[in-house]
């Protein structure tokens, strides 16, 4: 089981904002399937509205943080699109009733119930200033963080920073959203949260606002699945091909269609390789193509990254 709570906040009395609510609906959508379709997170939406009967008070977002890192589940998503703000004794989400000195959910109190909680993995995503500080402790350095195994967090900006909206939407969240479209995913479709960091953390190099991503986890659990960029059936065959994970494979233009005579089974096997080439597996050996290769005899090997799912093939792991 997987459940996320999304939350967006526009309506702020002294300083409203223009794409939080649309980020937590981009979040909300991206999040509660697959690529394919098929379920993936179970989500909570909480946005702001305008004159709003139910506004998102302190109480009524720690009481829904609570129930999410409550109950048991295999992985549960904190997903928060807002204000921050900080004090001198900590930072805070901030919240329609925020007042000077209780501005909102205090970010110890959030990793606090995320360290106790029971799910097996909690990720916190935070689109907000001054969001970096989540799992740091005051006591012993701002720039030591305390987390459980099983917990990670990815924040827009660090502890002292600001996060910046471009077009009516959340710059940070504009990227987590592409990273889970299918711009993190790697070789087998799978996308977890250090690949959104890595995604994210490139595209905002040029950048003032730094992503934070603090994790302390023993396996990555998927968050979205996207197609796989090769078949997995075409990965499982690398050791039929390439006898060690070093060994080169040995063309001939009969692996060329365009080449006379034709060999019907060599061709489809190119047909593998050139979708393992493109995808940075292998390489062709001293030619600048996989199409002078074969015409030349020559030979192709398999990079660090196909040697890499070689060995998964070759134990029976993919």
């Amino acid at each position: 089981m997987k459940r996320a709570l999304i939350v967006g906040i526009n309506h702020y009395q002294n300083a409203p904002l223009k794409g939080c609510v649309g980020d937590a609906q981009r979040m909300k959508e991206v999040l509660s399937k697959h690529h394919d379709g098929s379920p993936n997170f179970n989500c909570k939406l909480l946005i702001s509205k305008e004159e709003s009967k139910y506004p998102i008070t302190t109480s009524r977002l720690k009481e829904n943080i609570f129930k999410l890192f409550k109950q048991e589940a295999d992985m549960a998503l904190l997903y928060f699109s807002g204000h921050g703000a900080t004090n001198d004794v900590g930072n805070y989400l901030v919240t329609q009733d925020a007042l000077k000195y209780n501005e909102g959910v205090s970010l110890q109190e959030i990793i606090t119930l995320a360290n106790n909680s029971k799910v097996k993995e909690a990720i916190i995503i935070l689109d907000a200033c001054h969001s970096g500080h989540l799992g740091n402790v005051m006591d012993i350095g701002n720039r030591k963080a305390l987390l459980r195994e099983g917990v990670s967090v990815l924040t827009s900006s660090r502890d002292t920073q600001y996060s910046v909206e471009r077009s009516g939407a959340g710059l940070f969240t504009t990227l987590v959203y592409e990273a889970l479209q299918g711009g993190a995913a790697d070789i087998t479709g799978n996308i977890n949260v250090a690949r959104v960091y890595n995604y994210v953390d490139q595209l905002l190099s040029t950048w003032e606002q730094r992503p934070v991503f603090k994790s302390h986890l023993s396996k990555m659990i998927s968050l979205r699945n996207h197609p796989p960029k090769i078949p997995l059936k075409v990965l499982r065959l690398l050791p039929n091909y390439f006898k060690t994970k070093s060994a080169p494979l040995a063309l001939s233009p009969a692996y060329e269609e365009s080449i006379s005579p034709r060999d019907l089974e060599s061709e489809k096997v190119m047909k593998y390789l050139r979708l393992l080439y493109v995808n940075g597996l292998l390489i062709p050996e001293d030619t600048p193509s996989m199409y002078h290769a074969a015409k030349e005899h020559k030979a192709c090997k398999l990079t660090s990254l196909g040697q890499f799912y070689w060995g998964l093939a070759e134990k029976g792991q993919l």
